[in-house]
């Protein structure tokens, strides 16, 4: 009974100093005044090592402002990064970096819930992905679900895919995109109903895109509804 606590304890140990020589490894990265959100980890280049994706945000309370209107009472406007690190021989490296995530508040659309609480980002199978979730307590009915999924090719992480699912609250009614950037094919899904089966068939639209996009993950304005035709 006494080794294996010995054991456990041992092991636990050893993983709160592994956890904590990962932190310092990119701890660096992280500008004087700012602080860690998010951290997730896989393999984004297939080279075997767990590269880290970090969500970093300014800690500057004047960014902390009041509101007098509809919403939180408080907004949080200090901004966000979003950090991908590349685990090497000889320690993490800054590959790409994106400074316009959404901050956890709006000033101009107060009631705009943190798009980053109810997303998130993933990497499966070599590929990042990064979901932002639009809820507002007020002005709009409509819940908006966007995905962009990356692939890191060419020195660069490229956007191969969009996805975007609108919801009518009210209704019911959703309203669903797929755009494969590889191919240029763009499915539009809709008569689909979040409360009950309809009449209406759900209908699938193909289509392509009238423009041709070469976009990468540092150039992309996440703080704004994307709009691809």
């Amino acid at each position: 009974m006494l080794k294996n606590i010995l054991a456990l304890t041992l092991a636990a140990l050893s993983s709160s100093a592994f956890a904590a020589s990962e932190t310092s490894g990119y701890s660096k990265f992280v500008p004087q005044g700012w602080k860690i959100l998010k951290t997730t980890t896989g393999d984004l280049n297939r080279d075997g090592q767990n590269d880290t994706i970090l969500v970093i945000e300014e800690n500057n309370p004047e960014n902390v402002i009041a509101n007098a209107g509809l919403g939180s009472s408080v907004l949080n406007t200090n901004p966000r990064t979003l950090l991908v690190l590349f685990k090497t021989a000889s320690g993490y490296q800054l590959i790409s970096k994106n400074e316009l995530l959404p901050s956890e508040n709006d000033a101009e659309s107060p009631c705009l819930a943190d798009p980053l609480e109810d997303g998130g980002i993933t990497i499966t199978k070599g590929l990042l992905k990064i979901s932002l979730h639009y809820w507002l307590s007020c002005g709009s009915w409509y819940v908006t679900n966007n995905s962009y999924t990356f692939r890191y090719q060419n020195n660069n992480f490229n956007l191969i895919g969009f996805d975007s699912n609108d919801f009518h609250r009210a209704s019911g009614d959703i309203t669903e995109k797929s755009i494969n950037f590889s191919t240029g094919k763009v499915k539009t899904t809709t008569g689909k109903n979040e409360f009950a089966d309809t009449s209406q068939p759900v209908k699938v639209q193909w289509s392509k895109l009238k423009n041709k996009y070469q976009i990468q993950l540092q150039d992309i304005d996440f703080s704004e509804y994307a709009e691809y035709q």
